[in-house]
């Protein structure tokens, strides 16, 4: 039998979602855009229900260019306030929209956004060794500079929870358990 973390276990898309990518390095602005605006939409929610939405959110948002999505109007606001297939939060979908700015900002400033995101952990994974879920913290320092450089660049919904949040699911750090399969992969 398969050894997985914990959080995912019962449910095949959460299994295969940490079975493929969750954990693995990216280095792709693109990719690292899309959990930015999820990972604020999942903000105080559980990840399971922004993953069951993930493809009706790149439908609503443009496939999460963010061109497009940095030129919504307040009438493509209020249309996504309609979707069903979204958490239809008015902070958050605006706050995607900010971000998108933001994150264009960062792009024409540092040429790259992973490149920006990948020098708090100076460039590296950081592999953890933890036995337990009780031992993975919900914030770092590594967390708590991110959330603060990303605020100040004009970033909402990107607090200490929510970068380190993002740092497991782009994999700047290995939070898969020592148990876990996946541990020595990624």
């Amino acid at each position: 039998m398969i050894q997985r973390c914990h959080w995912c276990k019962g449910d095949p898309l959460y299994e295969r979602y940490h079975d493929e990518e969750w954990g693995v390095p990216c280095y792709d602005d693109q990719k690292l855009f899309e959990f930015v605006i999820l990972e604020g939409a999942q903000a105080g929610l559980s990840w399971i229900t922004v993953l069951r939405k993930r493809e009706t959110y790149r439908q609503a948002f443009d496939g999460f260019c963010a061109e497009k999505m940095a030129r919504y109007s307040d009438k493509k606001i209020e249309t996504l306030l309609t979707n069903p297939g979204i958490i239809r939060n008015r902070l958050k979908v605006q706050g995607a929209v900010k971000n998108a700015r933001a994150y264009l900002e960062i792009q024409e400033r540092y040429h790259s956004f992973s490149d920006y995101l990948w020098q708090f952990s100076d460039g590296r994974v950081q592999k953890h060794c933890f036995e337990s879920p009780q031992q993975v913290p919900a914030t770092s320092p590594v967390s708590d500079r991110m959330s603060k450089a990303l605020k100040k660049e004009g970033f909402s919904f990107m607090g200490s929870t929510i970068c380190y949040a993002h740092m497991q699911a782009c994999g700047m750090v290995n939070d898969h358990l020592v148990s876990c399969h996946r541990y020595n992969q990624v």
